[in-house]
């Protein structure tokens, strides 16, 4: 990481620094985050993902989570205290930022007993940013873009083109080509993730309870403020239905599927937080 910028720097050469120091920040962290979760595969896979390394790597993996959504949460504070403006909606406002979320929820799991499957998302995200920043900014400074030989009928006074490296544009077309559908499967993971803390806490396991309740306001955010989260739902009620709608099925198991859905909807309009930030628009995860 580069060195803190010196006392004696003009101040718009300081915050240049600070901005490109923290952005580092972020990518290391998002490296961490995805060499931690690789370590702790290779424990899982042999079944010791309690021991003393899997367990570390498991921890870290979540402070580099922390950490990154942190330097996120930060810089956008920053940039509201420089123009004045307020968070829409106060506290509840703040609690709407998908990052705010990202960051509390790995906090929570950072202290929370280990479910391996809550690394999943955030290793996907991860993929993505790491690849960003390396095709925008790794790449350049290792392999700068060669300058390209303007034609004849080139205009003399236009902007010299540049040529990016092949390995940029790999990266740029692996994420524009998965990027949405990795997305959607990472709004089946949290909600797949949702199911096993609910069998957790219908076996009273260890703080299953109040991670329960935890998740699933966080899940109920993500909810409001992802297509790719509805979505999912969306297939997975059809789904059932489909299951359900078969001759055959007992009446009592569609009374039961019918109670579920009227429950869940009851609990959807009931937690609308739009209702209580005044229709402000959710501030969207950035990257």
């Amino acid at each position: 990481m580069a060195p803190p910028p010196p006392a004696d720097m003009p101040l718009p050469q300081r915050l240049q620094k600070l901005a490109s120091t923290l952005q580092f920040a972020w990518f290391a962290g998002h490296a961490v985050l995805i060499l931690c979760i690789t370590r702790y595969a290779f424990s899982w896979i042999r079944f010791n993902y309690y021991g003393g390394m899997a367990s570390f790597c498991y921890r870290s993996a979540f402070v580099a989570a922390a950490s990154t959504y942190g330097i996120v949460v930060y810089k956008t504070w920053r940039a509201r205290q420089k123009t004045g403006a307020k968070q829409p909606g106060g506290a509840l406002g703040y609690l709407s930022d998908e990052n705010v979320q990202y960051l509390l929820m790995a906090l929570v799991w950072l202290f929370m007993p280990q479910y391996p499957l809550a690394l999943l998302p955030y290793g996907i995200y991860s993929i993505f940013h790491v690849a960003t920043y390396t095709r925008a900014n790794v790449i350049p400074t290792i392999a700068p873009p060669q300058k390209l030989v303007p034609g004849a009928a080139a205009s003399p006074n236009g902007k010299p083109q540049y040529a990016p490296h092949p390995m940029a544009d790999a990266i740029g077309s692996f994420v524009k080509k998965y990027y949405d559908s990795s997305m959607s499967v990472v709004a089946s993971l949290e909600i797949a993730l949702w199911a096993r803390i609910f069998l957790s806490a219908l076996f009273f396991q260890r703080r299953s309870w109040i991670l329960i309740a935890v998740y699933t306001a966080f899940l109920r955010a993500r909810y409001a403020q992802s297509s790719h989260v509805k979505n999912s739902f969306a297939q997975f009620e059809a789904r059932v239905d489909n299951l359900i709608g078969a001759q055959g099925t007992p009446p009592g198991a569609r009374q039961a599927w019918d109670t579920v859905k009227g429950v869940a909807r009851q609990f959807h309009g009931a937690t609308d937080v739009n209702k209580y930030v005044n229709g402000a628009a959710a501030p969207k995860k950035s990257s």
